[in-house]
C-alpha cells in the first residue's frame, strides 16, 4: 500500500456505544454436510497470537507450513481454505448482500472447537473501532485524512452461520486489548469440533454497508473498490511456523496501520451487478456473464492466493487489455480507468508488464495468468495504491509527461502494488506483525527497478527551475529522506500499530530500503540477488518470518556477518549510525634545532643553522623538480585523522586524498568510539572522505562525512542536494512515503 499523509488534524471524537451482543444463527442448510471423522464435543481452547506480537528471532522450522514449494506440486500452495461466494452490488446504496461457503482445513493435530473471522469493513461503522480509536490519536492524521460525513460509514453484518445445518454461536473479540467496541474480529464456536487433519464447511450469510472511500475500501459516486468485504477466517499457526511453539490463532484486530495475513486457497466468487457496470476482480473470468433481470453475474476463479477483491464502476471506459508473455505462458494485463484519466492507461499498463518482467527476473516467474490495474477516478484517490493477489489500484495523474513528477509517481505506484503480488501475495507476509517483510522489502526491490529503468525525480517547480535551479534525486536517495536515520523511534521489525506515530510507521518502507541497500552494498549486487532468490524460492507460499529472511540472507550472500549486524542493529533494535571526521591535520616534517648525530658525533643546530638547511634543501628541491605540485617538496609529511563512531560501526573505508591526485583506502573498522589514523608519506594529505562509494545508506549525517583542510566547494554543493532534496520529500509526502 501507498500511504497518504496531510497536516491536517482530526478533532476528538466521542465514543458511542456498539453492540457486542452474542448473535445466533436462526436457520440450517438442508443437506450440508461436515467432511471430518467423530470428534469429542469439547476441546481445549487455543490462544491467540499476543497482542505484542513482533518480530520473529526464531527461524521457522524446515517443514513449516508443508516444507517448501516442489515444483512438481499438484498446486502451488498448501490450499488450506476455500472461498465460494454470491455476492450482489446495490450500487445506488452501496450495499452487498452475500452467501459465502467457507471450507477450511485442521491442520493442527488437536480438535478445534473455534475459530476466528476478520469483519474488517467494520473498521468504518464509527468512532468504537481500534482503526477509528487510532486515527483520533493520531497527530499526523492517516494517509489524506479524507473526512467520514454522515450516511458515509461502512460496516458487515453477520446475518447466518451454520455448520452442517447446526447453527453457531458467535462473539466479538478484542485480541490485542482494543476498545470492546471494535468489531472486526468475530470467535465462531463450532456446534461439532474439527478434527485433527479433518476439514469443516460454514455457511455464512452477511451483509456490507460500504464506506465512503477513505482508506483502501468503498465506494465514490459510481465507483466502487470492494475489498476487505467478507468474513476471512484466521491463520492457525503450528509448532515451528512464525516462531510459534505451540498452535495458535493468529487474528489481530484492524488498526490503522495494519494490512493482513490469511491462509492460502481457493476462491470462486460470483459478482452481481446491474448492467451496464463494468467489473474488474482477482483472478481469471470464467465463462460468460450471465444477464438475468437488468443485471449481469460475472465468475471469477482464483487458486493459491490468500484474499479476493474487485471493483464496479458504469463509469469504466473500455478496458485497455495487453498480453505478457511469461515464464508459465502468456499473462493478460487489463487497465480499468474513468474517461478523465485515458492517458494513463498507456503507461500503467507498460509499467505492469515491466514490473512482470523485472520481477520474474530477478525473484521468481509471476505464476498468475491475470494482471488487473485499477486507476481511481477523480475524487477517489484514496482508493489508489493498494494490492490485492492479481489486482492492484494505481495512481491517477494529469501530469504523464516523461520526467515529471506526476509521471514519476504513476509509474512507482504501479510498480509498487504490482510488487506486493510478491512480498504480500506470493511470500505471504504477515503484515499485522512484520511489515517491514511486505511494505519495506518491496519498497527496495521496487526502487532497485526504477533505479534499474534511470527513472529519477526532477526536484524542483517551475519558477525554480527557471532560475536554472534543479536537481536530479535518485530513488535511494528519496528513501533516505524520511527513513528517521537520525532518531530512530522503532525497530524496523516492530508490529503495525505499536509505533510512536504514523511517521515512524512510515519508515517500515523507507528505513528497510535504506537498510537493505546498504547491505546490498556490503555484500555486493550479485550476491543479494542471488540470497533474495534463494529467498523467494524457498518460501513462496509458505510465510516466511523476519528470522527466515535473515537467514536466507546470510546463506545466499555468504555474508553472514554483515546481515546478522544488520539485522540486530536496525531489525530489532533502533541502532543509529554516524561515523565522522572530527579531525584532520597533514603538517611537513621539518628538521628542529637540537643536538643531532652526525658522524658518531653529536653536534648541536642552532635555528639558524636548520633554517638554512630546510632553505637548501627546497631550492635544490625546486630544481630537480620545476613542475613539482604544492603540497609535495624534500620533507615528508605527517598526516593524522580522527574517525569518531557512534552506536552502530558497519566496516566502512576511509579515502584519503593526497596533492598529487593520488588517495588511499584504509578500513575503518574499530567497534570502539574512535579510531586515528596516522600516515607519514612524501606528499602531503588534502583531504579525507568517509564512505567514498556511497556504501553505508544508514549514515545519519552524511556532511560530516568528508574533510577538506583548504576550503572545498564540494560541501556547499552537498548541502545544496540535500536542500532540494529535502523540498522534494515535502512534496511527495503530500501524496507519498
Amino acid at each position: 500500500m501507498i500511504r497518504r499523509h496531510t497536516s491536517a488534524v482530526l478533532a476528538a471524537l466521542l465514543a458511542l456505544p456498539v453492540s457486542t451482543a452474542i448473535a445466533k444463527a436462526p436457520d440450517t442448510v438442508p443437506g450440508a454436510t461436515v467432511p471430518q471423522t467423530a470428534a469429542p464435543t469439547t476441546c481445549a481452547a487455543i490462544p491467540l497470537a499476543a497482542p505484542d506480537a513482533a518480530a520473529v528471532r526464531t527461524a521457522s522450522a524446515p517443514t513449516a507450513w508443508g516444507g517448501p514449494r516442489a515444483a512438481n506440486a499438484a498446486t502451488l500452495s498448501d490450499r488450506v481454505v476455500s472461498y465460494s461466494i454470491d455476492a450482489t452490488l446495490d450500487p445506488d446504496k452501496h450495499t452487498i448482500t452475500g452467501k459465502q461457503t467457507l471450507t477450511w482445513r485442521n491442520r493442527s493435530a488437536q480438535p478445534v472447537c473455534s475459530i476466528y473471522v476478520h469483519l474488517y469493513l467494520n473498521a468504518f461503522e464509527g468512532p468504537g473501532s481500534t482503526f477509528m480509536t487510532e486515527k483520533r490519536a493520531s497527530a499526523s492524521g492517516f494517509r489524506s485524512n479524507v473526512a467520514t460525513r454522515d450516511g458515509e460509514y461502512g460496516y458487515i453484518r453477520l446475518d447466518r452461520v451454520a455448520q452442517g445445518g447446526a447453527a453457531a454461536k458467535w462473539t466479538y473479540v478484542q485480541p490485542d486489548n482494543g476498545p470492546k467496541t471494535d468489531r472486526s474480529v468475530v470467535r465462531i464456536d463450532l456446534p461439532q469440533p474439527v478434527a485433527p487433519g479433518a476439514s469443516t464447511t460454514l455457511n455464512i450469510d452477511f451483509f456490507d454497508q460500504l464506506p465512503r472511500v477513505v482508506a483502501r475500501t468503498g465506494y465514490y459516486g459510481s465507483f466502487h473498490l470492494i475489498g476487505q468485504w467478507f468474513p476471512k477466517i484466521g491463520v492457525l499457526e503450528l509448532p515451528g511456523e512464525r516462531g510459534a511453539t505451540a498452535p495458535r490463532w493468529n487474528a489481530h484486530e484492524f488498526h490503522l496501520h495494519s494490512e493482513f495475513y490469511a491462509d492460502y486457497g481457493s476462491y470462486d466468487v460470483r459478482l452481481t451487478v446491474p448492467k451496464g457496470y463494468t467489473v474488474g476482480a482477482t483472478g481469471q473470468e470464467t465463462g460468460a456473464p450471465v444477464e438475468r433481470g437488468g443485471k449481469v453475474t460475472h465468475r471469477y476463479v482464483q487458486h493459491d492466493v490468500h484474499d479476493f477483491a474487485w471493483t464496479a464502476d458504469r463509469r469504466y471506459a473500455k478496458p485497455l487489455v495487453r498480453t505478457w508473455n511469461g515464464p508459465f505462458g502468456p499473462v493478460e494485463v487489463r487497465v480499468l480507468y474513468t474517461p478523465e484519466y485515458t492517458s494513463n492507461a498507456e503507461p500503467v499498463a507498460q509499467a505492469t508488464i515491466d514490473s512482470l518482467a523485472y520481477f520474474s527476473r530477478t525473484l521468481g516467474p509471476y505464476p498468475y495468468k491475470t494482471a488487473t490495474a485499477v486507476v481511481p477516478p477523480y475524487g477517489a484517490a484514496e482508493a489508489g495504491g493498494m494490492e490485492y493477489p492479481t489486482f492492484f489500484t494505481a495512481d491517477s495523474t494529469d501530469q504523464v509527461a516523461p520526467g515529471s513528477l506526476g509521471r514519476f509517481m504513476l509509474d512507482f505506484v504501479t510498480v509498487h502494488e504490482f510488487g506486493h503480488g510478491y512480498f504480500y501475495g506470493i511470500l505471504g507476509s504477515n503484515e499485522f506483525e512484520e511489515p517491514m517483510l511486505d511494505e519495506g522489502m518491496n519498497e527496495y526491490w521496487d526502487q532497485r527497478m526504477m533505479t534499474s529503468r534511470n527513472q529519477m525525480l526532477n526536484v524542483g517547480t517551475s519558477w525554480l527551475q527557471a532560475f536554472g535551479i534543479g536537481y536530479q534525486l535518485r530513488p535511494f536517495d528519496m528513501e533516505r529522506i524520511s527513513a528517521m536515520l537520525t532518531d530512530p523511534a522503532d525497530p524496523l521489525g516492530g508490529n503495525s500499530w505499536s509505533r510512536m506515530s504514523s511517521a515512524s510507521y512510515g519508515t517500515v518502507y523507507s528505513r528497510t530500503a535504506t537498510a537493505m541497500r546498504q547491505i546490498e552494498m556490503l555484500v555486493g549486487k550479485p550476491a543479494l540477488e542471488r540470497a533474495m532468490k534463494l529467498y523467494y524460492e524457498r518460501w513462496k507460499f509458505r510465510h516466511p518470518s523476519i528470522a527466515d529472511l535473515r537467514d536466507a540472507l546470510a546463506e545466499g550472500t555468504g555474508r553472514a556477518d554483515i546481515v546478522n549486524a544488520a539485522f540486530s542493529a536496525y531489525v530489532f533494535a533502533t541502532g543509529k549510525t554516524d561515523d565522522r571526521i572530527a579531525s584532520m591535520s597533514s603538517r611537513e616534517v621539518l628538521p628542529l634545532p637540537g643536538y643531532h648525530q652526525q658522524d658518531g658525533k653529536q653536534v648541536m643546530l642552532d635555528s639558524k643553522a636548520v633554517d638554512k638547511q630546510i632553505a637548501d634543501a627546497r631550492a635544490a628541491w625546486k630544481k630537480s623538480h620545476p613542475n613539482a605540485k604544492p603540497g609535495s617538496g624534500p620533507f615528508p609529511f605527517h598526516t593524522v585523522i580522527m574517525v569518531r563512531r557512534d552506536a552502530v560501526k558497519p566496516p566502512q573505508v576511509l579515502r584519503v586524498n593526497f596533492a598529487d591526485g593520488s588517495h588511499r583506502d584504509l578500513p575503518v573498522t574499530a567497534q570502539e568510539s574512535w579510531q586515528r589514523f596516522v600516515l607519514d608519506t612524501p606528499v602531503k594529505a588534502v583531504s579525507a572522505q568517509l564512505d567514498p562509494d556511497n556504501r553505508i545508506r544508514m549514515d545519519a549525517n552524511k556532511l560530516n562525512d568528508g574533510y577538506s583542510i583548504e576550503a572545498n566547494p564540494r560541501a556547499s554543493r552537498r548541502w545544496f542536494g540535500d536542500f532540494t532534496a529535502l523540498l522534494q520529500a515535502f512534496f511527495t509526502l503530500l501524496v507519498t512515503v
